[in-house]
């Protein structure tokens, strides 16, 4: 996937903000993974995940082998529209890159969706921005 340093950017190519809004908070959340990762998570790498199904993750955080957290980034609105639209490419992906830590980025939800015996913790935009100090989402920050 291809994403812009700036979202000031896509906005003065011509883009509607309101017909763009998922696109615009997809790549706020990739230009803030990348920042955390020059400043905090060295270690990290960070993919997307698709599989021959066409089922598409946003965000795969590896460090070294081990995948640390998937996130899906949405701008739906409530529990029934992001189970129907994101669950299902996060729930295969975490079973097959045997990851627990599953996180949907919403534009205002916050929840713990709880499917097929796994939690999927659903984060507004705003609150996962402000989300870094000692430690996120079970990831420790390395200090120095």
């Amino acid at each position: 996937k291809v994403y812009c340093i700036d979202n000031g950017i896509v906005n003065t190519m011509g883009f509607k903000i309101s017909e763009n809004l998922g696109s615009l908070m997809e790549n706020l959340v990739a230009i803030e993974l990348l920042r955390r990762k020059s400043y905090w998570f060295k270690e990290w790498e960070v993919y997307y995940w698709k599989n021959s199904q066409q089922n598409e993750v946003d965000f795969v955080v590896k460090e070294g082998l081990k995948v640390k957290q998937l996130i899906q980034v949405t701008y739906a609105f409530g529990k029934d529209e992001i189970e129907k639209r994101e669950v299902k490419a996060l729930l295969k992906a975490g079973e097959e890159l045997k990851c627990k830590n599953l996180l949907v980025i919403t534009w205002d939800y916050e929840d713990e969706v709880k499917l097929n015996g796994r939690k999927i913790k659903c984060t507004p935009l705003w609150k996962w921005l402000l989300s870094v100090s000692t430690s996120y989402d079970g990831i420790k920050r390395r200090e120095g």
